[in-house]
């Protein structure tokens, strides 16, 4: 009989998911739960943990719900402590929480505390979920960390919030650099970069013609992913299927990162800019203004 399908089973193991109340991180929840794994919901929004662990323990799997900041190495560490407490260990964490909190501000417009904001929510929350899973992971024979990076992260995307894609590139070198530390130690490290996807953080931009039209544009394959279309790569990277894979980014973009070039941004998006942040933070500065 095949071996395929043993594979890719996550029975008996116990996975950690950030940003686990909306959007990607119930889907990469449900998902990881279906395989098999005991799940820890990891977020602000307690209430909407709840509502999810109820899915999920409706269809039979097993949930925990951790109310928790990301960029409070505290809750964090208490989180993981959560986990091993609950399920007696923790095999697998995502790092999957993040937030665009600059909007679509111009990068000369860009207040200092926002871009900060940004990194600390994107990165620095992303290296202690990442740290706060390893030094258990480490001392117990190891497994996986999935870091979600993006496309924003891995060129100079025209209009992309500049800290969400600094933080991304950022994140896409954490799966490096990390993978490279932690191997000799049973630990793997990568990332999944997204293209553009349905989702809390998305949905207002996709709501625009205009920017869902040029996202197709750039787009081979012409259209938005849907978010099963992540959950394959989810899978590979979680279980023992991937066990020769780390330090990598896997972009599951409609082939977006395999184009060379930014395509001109017209006169008509920088102008929803300027419609849509306030107090002139998407206006352009230009020359003689």
């Amino acid at each position: 009989m095949s071996s395929v399908p043993s594979q890719f089973d996550l029975t008996g193991k116990t996975a950690l998911v950030t940003g686990a109340s909306s959007g990607l991180g119930v889907e990469f929840a449900k998902t990881l739960s279906e395989a098999g794994a005991n799940v820890v919901l990891a977020a602000r929004r307690r209430d909407r943990l709840e509502a999810v662990a109820a899915e999920i323990t409706a269809a039979g799997g097993a949930a925990l719900v951790v109310e928790c900041d990301v960029t409070d190495e505290t809750q964090l560490v208490a989180a993981v402590a959560a986990a091993v407490e609950a399920y007696g260990g923790l095999d697998i964490a995502v790092a999957n929480a993040g937030s665009v909190p600059e909007g679509g501000a111009m990068p000369e417009k860009m207040p200092a505390d926002l871009f900060r904001q940004s990194i600390d929510i994107n990165l620095t929350g992303t290296f202690i979920t990442a740290t706060a899973a390893a030094r258990h992971m480490l001392a117990n024979g190891g497994g996986s960390i999935i870091l979600l990076a993006s496309v924003g992260g891995a060129g100079g995307h025209f209009n992309i919030p500049v800290g969400y894609a600094t933080a991304k590139a950022g994140t896409i070198f954490l799966a490096k650099y990390l993978g490279n530390h932690w191997a000799d130690r049973g630990v793997r490290v990568n990332a999944i970069g997204p293209g553009w996807f349905p989702s809390e953080m998305t949905d207002q931009v996709l709501a625009v013609p205009p920017f869902k039209s040029r996202i197709e544009d750039q787009t081979p394959m012409g259209r938005v992913g849907e978010p099963e279309e992540l959950l394959g790569t989810l899978l590979l990277l979680a279980s023992d299927a991937g066990s020769y894979i780390t330090g990598q980014t896997i972009f599951v973009d409609g082939g977006m990162t395999s184009t060379v070039g930014a395509s001109p941004y017209p006169d008509d998006l920088y102008a929803l800019h300027g419609q849509i942040m306030p107090d002139g933070l998407g206006d352009r500065i230009m020359p003689g203004a």
